[in-house]
């Protein structure tokens, strides 16, 4: 019991003095999360308290003893990590759109990409909207092209276009604790999100110089694909400009349910794999020529050198969050090597994390940050453990190489797992084979290949190098075909509660940066964060924000009042739920009854309707004399008293509402429920109906 007194875990801070700084991006984190759990805005007085409290807990550190610093380190880093949050919301601040629009869009192009639905979308900015003030104009919209045929000119980065549209502002979550898409929209200063059906027109060609950037990344990914036609051509131009755009959507889901998606998405393995390349390349051409190897240090040269391809790529690529966050981790890579230090370390790798959760507060929630994180943390700690006692003692020198991709593919694939179930709602059961056979072609066949490429295009002896890269891409595409395709490929998760995640990066952390015998202590939260995931629930029904289609959990799963419409809201429902059914299938699950426009359903002892169509409002007071529960997909002309009416003027007020049913009644659990600057609805609290014997509603 000795290790559990807290004397123990202040001596063991301090014995542990040399190795703490891996915890200070754990505590600006926590920080940045509490700011983000906040229910209400922060004013400036918050930030002034916060800054005072800095200058207080900074003289605590002066005058403490030691034994009090890794506590006074560990407060400030709180309180850094909301400064931080508040400095990036005022730097992004921009208008968002309040009401829905329909007319002229006018912008320039600066990104071009495809939907979920293979929709062809356009970004913009500068943008004019008809009738809106220029102060009340968002500085980005994206809009989704219905119809390419209506497009008359290929798009390119840099042109003004013209075309009519709608828009509206960047949706929040479908459910309560969903992903908030208006959240991650306000702070890629994205106002509003639409589509267009009409046609789109060259307003003005690209200034010289103007978006040159993006403009080479669309030559170099049109000029890939045209050398290397149909999927691997695309997924050659994804790895090498972080174009994705014209991989089908087929492929697209075989890399996700292969867990090869990875290989895709410009992080930190395509960052290193070509850094990698470019760094051996250098060096080891340098120590080719004897007179210039003894007068240079080939491998300094070689990190600089590897550091601008770095800085191009970054930039080539579109400086995503995840892109960012693998450059400045190779940054402090090449850093180290050229400050003859060890180039990666978990401090390397907390400084990183440092940076950026600094610079980008908001990455910290996303999937990207969590997953590279955690698979390079565990990678780090994992080969520390083997490295004297396997790679230099007990195996041969030719197994090296496999012991080690197997080892990388085994602890990066345990480590990520949970970020991806509880992110992807899906587990790729056969991810670790998929990995091994694909992993050392993207390192050693289709990054390099891109490299040699691009080196010589300029001479118009590409040709060679490309073929290589559309054998290897054409490879990694067959292996994710053949593997989703398995049967049992994919698992399907529940979503876990808010603490699951916390609690397993604060036990993984422990476990990986604490020295000696309370180390094992970190298992325990990971434990208990897996405990609390097998007991997660969901609700008995979710309603959508148009009220137009409702989600009934029943013994086959969540059944659908309509096999349209809300097609994302849906979609998600069924995947929080670890359902991979299709919106049309879960339609036909038994739970609702009756005509399309007017359908009936029980809800624990309570008995509800949903009305849609053209007339469901003049329908509403009659199916309260018969229901205790009425959704309708339309503004109430009355409020019935004798049930409980939820129509759209409820729901723009709530958002989503999610109801689990008990004895004592209904619980109504909106979506709305902060007053944050990407918001534009009012809070709404949950709520309990229960029915008196005269069927009135009673809502506290």
């Amino acid at each position: 019991m000795a290790l559990f007194r807290p004397s123990a875990v202040m001596e063991g801070l301090l014995a542990a003095k040399g190795s703490l700084f891996a915890w200070v991006p754990l505590f600006i984190g926590l920080g940045i999360a509490l700011w983000f759990a906040l229910p209400w805005e922060p004013t400036r007085g918050f930030y002034g308290l916060a800054a005072g409290l800095i200058g207080v807990i900074a003289l605590w550190w002066r005058w403490a003893g030691d034994i009090w610093h890794p506590l006074a380190v560990a407060a400030g880093c709180v309180l850094l990590g909301m400064l931080a949050c508040g400095l990036r919301l005022q730097m992004v601040a921009a208008p968002i759109l309040d009401f829905r629009y329909y007319g002229s869009i006018q912008g320039r192009i600066v990104e071009i990409d495809r939907s979920q639905t293979d929709a062809l979308r356009l970004t913009l900015d500068r943008v004019v909207l008809d009738r809106v003030a220029p102060d009340e104009t968002p500085l980005r919209v994206r809009v989704s092209v219905q119809d390419e045929s209506l497009i008359f000119t290929p798009p390119d980065p840099g042109q003004t276009v013209l075309l009519t549209g709608h828009l509206a502002a960047p949706q929040g979550p479908v459910e309560p604790g969903g992903f908030d898409f208006a959240r991650m929209a306000y702070f890629d200063r994205l106002g509003a999100v639409g589509y267009s059906r009409n046609p789109v027109l060259l307003w003005a060609p690209p200034a010289p110089g103007e978006q040159w950037v993006n403009r080479l990344r669309t030559y170099l990914s049109n000029a890939i694909m045209q050398a290397v036609p149909g999927d691997a051509g695309a997924f050659a131009s994804g790895v090498m400009t972080g174009d994705r755009s014209g991989l089908s959507l087929d492929a697209v889901a075989d890399l996700r349910d292969s867990s090869l998606a990875h290989l895709l998405a410009i992080s930190g393995m395509n960052m290193a794999f070509l850094t990698a390349f470019v760094f051996a390349l250098i060096r080891y051409g340098v120590a080719l020529i004897p007179p210039l190897a003894l007068r240079i240090n080939a491998k300094k040269v070689a990190a600089v050198v590897a550091f601008g391809v770095a800085l191009f790529y970054l930039g080539l690529s579109g400086a995503n969050v995840a892109t960012e966050r693998a450059f400045i981790m190779v940054c402090v890579m090449l850093g180290a090597i050229l400050f003859d230090r060890r180039a990666l370390t978990l401090r390397s790798v907390a400084l990183a994390a440092v940076v950026i959760l600094l610079w980008q507060p908001e990455s910290m929630l996303e999937p990207g940050f969590q997953m590279s994180f955690a698979a390079t943390v565990a990678l780090i700690a994992g080969f520390g453990v083997v490295d004297q006692q396997v790679l230099k003692e007990r195996l041969p020198r030719l197994m090296i190489p496999v012991f080690m991709l197997v080892l990388s593919s085994v602890v990066a694939g345990f480590a990520t797992a949970p970020y991806a179930a509880a992110h992807f709602n899906r587990y790729a059961d056969y991810g670790l084979l998929a990995n091994l056979l694909t992993v050392p072609v993207m390192g050693a066949v289709v990054m390099p290949a891109g490299a040699v490429a691009a080196l010589l295009a300029p001479f118009g002896l590409a040709g060679p190098a490309l073929w290589v890269m559309e054998q290897g891409s054409a490879w990694i595409l067959f292996v994710a075909g053949w593997i989703a395709n398995l049967e049992g490929s994919v698992t399907p998760i529940i979503e876990p509660g808010p603490w699951v995640l916390p609690l397993i990066t604060f036990g993984g952390a422990w476990l990986v940066i604490w020295q000696g015998k309370l180390r094992l202590l970190g298992a325990a939260p990971v434990l208990i964060a897996m405990l609390f995931w097998t007991q997660a629930t969901r609700p008995d029904a979710i309603v959508d924000v148009e009220g137009r289609v409702v989600g009934l959990m029943g013994p086959d799963g969540r059944a659908l009042s309509s096999p349209r419409g809300a097609g994302f809201a849906v979609k998600s429902w069924l995947e929080n739920d670890g359902d991979l059914a299709l919106q049309a299938d879960a339609a036909a699950r038994p739970g609702f009854d009756g005509d399309p426009a007017a359908r009936s359903f029980s809800l624990g002892q309570w008995q509800g309707i949903v009305l849609t169509g053209r007339g469901a409002a003049d329908q509403a007071q009659a199916a309260c004399a018969t229901h205790d529960l009425v959704i309708l997909g339309a503004e109430a002309d009355v409020a019935p008293a004798e049930c409980l009416l939820i129509d759209q003027t409820r729901l723009a007020a709530t958002g989503p509402l999610a109801i689990v049913a008990r004895n004592d009644g209904l619980h109504l659990m909106p979506t709305n429920t902060a007053a944050r600057a990407w918001h534009l609805h009012p809070i709404a609290a949950a709520a309990l109906w229960q029915p008196t014997d005269t069927k009135t509603a009673a809502i506290p």
